[in-house]
């Protein structure tokens, strides 16, 4: 085969080179998207290998996903690099970040229609596009404990032998959910409730995976994560062995969201990504992948399973511009009380 090749470059020089300069515009002319997010989203059983495939279809491009722990880990990493970033979309912030995320001047405002996001208690921002939400929870081991708490007073208050598996807020935006979560309902005594809750709580991990891991091989009997986590045992697994536990104060929501960076080389790209993104060929693989609420239509209805997960009757909120003022000093607090400094 390569003496053919080779026959066939000596016999027809003229032939061959034409053909390689065809080829060299198209192989010059392909793009890369690159976007940094977290690793649950890039791993095999994640949403991000069938995203990366089905924008790669419409896209004439390439789409290389720049992995790190978590959503806190993702700011810190672009702050870090300030414009001198290879990222031209950040995908896996949340709601609470966005203010401290646009604050950053490193993103650009998206230009992308949004009217067809549908979240509750609404959604609507210029610089950064919502791709799903879900209500934070406890879930806990129904073959481990038989009486969840039914109220984060509760859970804060509760038997220190039950223990929980939380988030780290410095590196994880689960961990800041819960963080956002006790100063909503205490208040001013958000670092006495820390102090409470700290015997119950066995360890705290980077990330929602390495917590999520430790639960689900019987370490705790509790794992602070989403309430639509069972939606994954129920469907992939067949079984309701974990579930969600209904707090009477309501729950924090957690919107994620895309932004664009503006050092970005390809604007267009970037804005087609953003777009793709509220679309149903997005959308539909949300919510049995991601294991999160969709942000805008799918194709089909969701499986019935998601109807039968808990439906916090009140959501939780917390301005973002009061959390991206209000951060450290609430991290030192949990430092303080749980005596991690």
């Amino acid at each position: 085969m390569k003496e053919a090749l080779m026959r066939n470059v000596t016999l027809y020089p003229l032939a061959a080179l034409a053909a390689l300069s065809l080829a060299y515009p198209v192989l010059s002319a392909e793009k890369t998207l690159t976007i940094y997010t977290y690793e649950s989203f890039t791993s095999e059983w994640g949403p991000g290998p069938k995203v990366k495939a089905a924008f790669e279809k419409t896209c004439a491009c390439k789409v290389d996903y720049v992995s790190l722990g978590d959503g806190v880990a993702l700011l810190t990493r672009l702050k870090t690099e300030g414009e001198a970033t290879k990222a031209d979309i950040v995908l896996g912030l949340d709601n609470n970040l966005v203010q401290e995320a646009r604050d950053t001047g490193l993103f650009s405002e998206h230009g992308v229609d949004t009217s067809g996001v549908s979240i509750p208690g609404g959604f609507s921002d210029a610089v950064f596009v919502p791709y799903d939400y879900g209500h934070f929870a406890v879930i806990y081991d129904t073959e481990m404990m038989k009486t969840p708490p039914k109220s984060l007073k509760e859970l804060v208050e509760g038997n220190p032998e039950d223990k929980i598996v939380i988030e780290d807020p410095r590196t994880s935006t689960p961990g800041l959910g819960l963080l956002v979560w006790i100063k909503a309902v205490y208040g001013d005594k958000a670092g006495e409730a820390w102090s409470k809750f700290k015997g119950r709580v066995l360890t705290v991990t980077p990330g929602w995976s390495e917590a999520y891991g430790l639960f689900t091989k019987g370490e705790a009997p509790m794992v602070l994560s989403y309430t639509t986590s069972p939606a994954y045992h129920m469907i992939a697994e067949s079984q309701s062995r974990y579930q969600a536990a209904a707090f009477s104060e309501g729950h924090p929501i957690q919107v994620e969201v895309a932004g664009m960076v503006k050092t970005t080389k390809d604007k267009d790209l970037a804005q087609s990504f953003l777009r793709f993104m509220i679309s149903p060929a997005f959308q539909d693989i949300i919510p049995e992948n991601n294991w999160m609420m969709p942000a805008a239509k799918t194709s089909a209805p969701l499986n019935p399973v998601f109807g039968k997960l808990v439906n916090p009757e009140k959501t939780l909120v917390i301005a973002p511009e009061e959390v991206a003022a209000e951060r450290k000093a609430w991290i030192d607090e949990w430092l303080a009380a749980m005596s991690m400094k």
